[in-house]
């Protein structure tokens, strides 16, 4: 039986949508996919939700119209969608890259790019994976294109990208403090980073705009990590008390157990080991079909009225 006659026989319902639901399925089954892909690294849990709500942020104060912003919230979730052609024993090292190490993983907005020329809504986010690793002072990758010949959109997911990676903890270092990412960006404005840009950024850290998404993986959820080797675990909002949470590196099982002193409710878990591990089932990632669904509803509709993606 061919596919074409698996779904129309199994569910004719699903050829019947109407175009904004088939658009929102396209771009949802694009991000579960970028979802998978960030979910072979084992240190980066909720990177993509990050850099896409640091991005809408970022657009809006620069002044951008909403469905621009909804363009490159968009690019940001799909940024690195070309890690998949990283090896895993790269993504999972705990020692720095090499240098060696460091040219496989600047393949990967070249990558991205190409993964995305075939898709409908390629289109739209081609230029910002591509070329989100460029610099104001030419010395980015892959083009080593510099000041303005680089998109706006590659410049704001560039910068957040960066901020994430700067406070979020790895296998050989920890997390910088916000305050230290911050001097850091400073320093690199007019060559790392755009100036104009980042003074927004540094605007909107201090102004506390950034603290209810760092060190988190959706609205109020706080990453929780491995208490027996380090990693990132995910909990998604409809973990609830007792539930649990598998190291996707070492396998071992924690339980959801209330903070003490919390009011209930799913931002109130923590978790806590048990010491069993789980079976590789359990240690399959999982994606947030119900976080991609919302992001996918708030950014898809605005890019269609913007005439930004395929009618």
């Amino acid at each position: 039986m061919g596919m074409m006659a698996f779904f129309t026989r199994r569910d004719p319902a699903a050829w019947a949508m109407r175009p904004e639901t088939q658009r929102e399925a396209i771009v949802g089954s694009l991000l579960a996919w970028a979802w998978a892909v960030e979910a072979r690294d084992p240190w980066t849990g909720g990177h993509l939700w990050r850099v896409a709500r640091y991005t809408e942020l970022l657009a809006d104060r620069a002044g951008m119209a909403p469905q621009e912003r909804a363009q490159v919230a968009l690019a940001a979730f799909v940024h690195d969608l070309g890690k998949l052609a990283v090896p895993d024993a790269m993504l999972r090292q705990r020692e720095p890259l090499s240098e060696a190490d460091h040219a496989v993983m600047r393949t990967h907005p070249e990558m991205g790019a190409r993964l995305l020329a075939g898709h409908p809504y390629g289109p739209l986010v081609y230029d910002i994976v591509l070329l989100h690793h460029e610099t104001p002072d030419g010395r980015g990758y892959p083009r080593g294109l510099s000041g303005p010949t680089i998109p706006t959109g590659a410049r704001i997911v560039g910068l957040c990208d960066a901020f994430d990676a700067m406070t979020t903890r790895r296998a050989w270092r920890d997390a910088m403090s916000v305050d230290e990412a911050l001097s850091a960006i400073e320093v690199q404005l007019g060559r790392q980073f755009d100036d104009f840009l980042g003074r927004h950024f540094l605007a909107l850290a201090r102004e506390g705009a950034l603290q209810g998404i760092i060190g988190h993986s959706d609205e109020g959820m706080p990453l929780q990590h491995c208490a027996t080797c380090g990693p990132t675990m995910v909990q998604r909002r409809e973990h609830r008390i007792g539930e649990h949470l598998h190291c996707p590196v070492c396998g071992a099982r924690h339980r959801l157990v209330a903070a003490a002193g919390a009011v209930a409710g799913p931002r109130a878990l923590i978790a806590e080991p048990t010491g069993a591990f789980g079976s590789p089932m359990d240690m399959l990632p999982q994606p947030d079909h119900a976080l991609i669904r919302r992001f996918v509803q708030d950014t898809v509709g605005l890019a269609v009225q913007a005439g930004y993606a395929p009618a």
